[in-house]
C-alpha cells in the first residue's frame, strides 16, 4: 500500500506478530513509524507459538529498502531475537527523529545504550543524557517514540523496579511479555 505524506511517497507494511499487528510505514529514506496494534491474548515468551505467529500479511509488491530492512529486523526479534543486535537498524525518516531536540537524544541515547533482556529506568535515562530531574521528559519522549520496539522503549521502567506503562498503559500486558522474552533470550 502506497501513501503520500507531506514530501514522502509513504509505503505500509501489516504484519501480524504475537503480540498483535504492526502497521509499519515509511518511504525511501527511512521508516516513519511502527503502530502497535493489540492482542489480547498472547503466548507465554518461550513459546514455539511466538515465533510461528510473525506473517506479512499486506505489503507493496516492490518495498523499499528501509521497509525490508524492518521487516527482516521485525522478524528476527520476534523469530530470531539472539539475531537483532547484528542486524543493522533500519534508517528513520519520522519528523521527530529528523530535528535535534531533547526527544531525539533520549531515544537515540535509549537505542545505543540498552540491549536486549536489560532495562533503564526513566531516572537513569535522564541522567544518561545530562539532565538527571528530566524523568517526566524521559516518559514523554517514550510516549512520543514513532518507532516502538527497535527504538526499545518498552526497556525503561520505574525506579522502584515496576514496569511502568506502555502504549498510555493500554498495552502493559505487551511490555510484560517483551521483557520477559527478551530476559528468557539473555539468559539462553
Amino acid at each position: 500500500m502506497s501513501v503520500r505524506s507531506g514530501t514522502c511517497k509513504m509505503q505500509e507494511v501489516l504484519i501480524r506478530t504475537v503480540v498483535g499487528e504492526i502497521l509499519v510505514s515509511g518511504c525511501k529514506e527511512g521508516i516513519h513509524e511502527l503502530k502497535l496494534k493489540g492482542e489480547d491474548t498472547i503466548p507465554e515468551p518461550g513459546s514455539e507459538e511466538a515465533s510461528a505467529l510473525f506473517k506479512v500479511c499486506e505489503s507493496p509488491q516492490e518495498m523499499t529498502a528501509p521497509l525490508k530492512q524492518c521487516e527482516a529486523w521485525l522478524r528476527a526479534y520476534f523469530c530470531e531475537p539472539e539475531l537483532t543486535e547484528q542486524l543493522p537498524v533500519p534508517p528513520f525518516h519520522h519528523p521527530l527523529l529528523q530535528k535535534d531536540s531533547f526527544t531525539k537524544t533520549v531515544l537515540l541515547t535509549l537505542l545505543k545504550n540498552v540491549r536486549m533482556g536489560d532495562t533503564i529506568s526513566y531516572k537513569e535515562l535522564a541522567e544518561a543524557v545530562g539532565n538527571a530531574k528530566a524523568m517526566r521528559a524521559v516518559g514523554g519522549a517514550m510516549r512520543s517514540n514513532p518507532v516502538p520496539l527497535i527504538i526499545p522503549c518498552h526497556r525503561v521502567i520505574c525506579s522502584d523496579g515496576k514496569i511502568g506503562n506502555y502504549g498510555s498503559g493500554k498495552r502493559n500486558h505487551t511490555k510484560q511479555w517483551l521483557l520477559a522474552r527478551e530476559k528468557t533470550v539473555k539468559e539462553t
